[in-house]
């Protein structure tokens, strides 16, 4: 596993995610605006709703704006066996049914996935219960985390 091979496919996932959204909000603003979609009586709501979907669309393009430069500006470093989990480690972990995977620890862009030959990796960050409670964790570390009042248990077993 590649952790700068790992961090090139988030970009472009991200990049990939930011073009399909920005023409996702130019076309609900084409909507939003269009004359054919001026309310002619106060039942009218279509040019409404397609104004509030240009103002999601638009926030969902912010988002993933920041998501880009947070990951495009993140240094990675070899991992440290003194320092421990830092942001940009990638990582495997295993749980108690011995059920493993793999995460990236990045700055933003919570949720996304990349595959890198045939290895789903998931991309988590430190606002994450998971994320803070891997911060400063060593590979061979045990790590607990609540989620819905149920306790999930988890072991590093790679760390890079």
């Amino acid at each position: 596993m590649n952790k700068q091979i790992v961090h090139q496919l988030i970009l472009d996932k991200l990049r990939v995610d930011l073009d399909i959204a920005e023409r996702a909000a130019q076309t609900a603003y084409e909507t939003a605006t269009h004359e054919e979609n001026i309310a002619e009586n106060k039942y009218d709501t279509l040019g409404l709703e397609a104004s509030y979907l240009a103002a999601g669309q638009a926030k969902r393009v912010e988002e993933i704006r920041q998501s880009l430069a947070l990951c495009q500006n993140l240094t990675l470093r070899v991992y440290d066996d003194q320092r421990g989990i830092e942001i940009g480690a990638l990582l495997g972990l295993e749980d108690e049914k011995g059920r493993e995977q793999w995460l990236f620890l990045a700055p933003d862009a919570a949720g996304l996935k990349v595959d890198v030959v045939g290895q789903p990796i998931t991309v988590i960050t430190p606002r994450s219960p998971l994320g803070k409670s891997l911060l400063g964790k060593f590979e061979g570390d045990e790590v607990e985390i609540l989620v819905a009042g149920t306790r999930q248990q988890f072991a590093v077993t790679e760390v890079l």
